[in-house]
């Protein structure tokens, strides 16, 4: 499959994909969009390694996750900024209500184990099945299935969330929109 345009175009499909998986594994844009650089050298580079009809999403995937456990592990000695504090020293403060909601997700997010947060992110975003997450985490698909179900308590206790009327616009957003609010 040696410079295949099949391939080319089906590898260009998949980027909007990887961009959302390295963003939540790098925690900046910056490192997500060099993450997904090196997996798409990488993958090009390795093409004729990769079996036609099999999954090119999953293959990819593991690329990214491997690249960037191998990064992490080199940059075992950086400072981290974990909880996010100097970040949002840097960050303006979002003028919506929604911008509120999405920055306290993602520092929600942050705060769950990695590999809960992997399971979650290749589960509810990215859109794959248990059994390829599984194949992608290389662990047992009852281990995927119960790191999501573990990330989506820790998430919801972490974000005060009790139930499905706290999802959507609120009473007045919904009157201006014209839609019911959540009960």
């Amino acid at each position: 499959m040696s410079d295949s345009p099949e391939f080319r175009k089906d590898l260009i499909a998949i980027i909007p994909s990887l961009r959302a998986f390295a963003a939540s594994l790098a925690g900046s844009s910056d490192r997500a969009d060099d993450l997904v650089q090196e997996t798409l050298v990488k993958a090009w580079d390795k093409q004729h390694t990769f079996q036609p009809g099999t999954n090119l999403k999953a293959w990819l995937f593991t690329i990214l996750r491997n690249e960037f456990y191998t990064q992490m592990r080199k940059k075992g000695r950086e400072v981290q900024d974990v909880d996010g504090i100097h970040a949002m020293q840097l960050a303006g403060h979002p003028e919506q209500q929604g911008h509120l909601d999405l920055q306290d997700f993602r520092r929600a997010l942050d705060l769950l184990p990695d590999d809960q947060r992997e399971a979650l992110v290749l589960i509810g975003a990215s859109g794959f099945s248990y059994e390829e997450a599984a194949e992608i985490c290389k662990c047992a698909v009852g281990t995927i299935k119960s790191r999501v179900s573990r990330a989506r308590t820790r998430l919801s206790e972490t974000l005060g969330i009790e139930g499905d009327g706290e999802f959507g616009p609120d009473s007045i957003s919904s009157q201006i929109i014209g839609v019911a609010p959540a009960a």
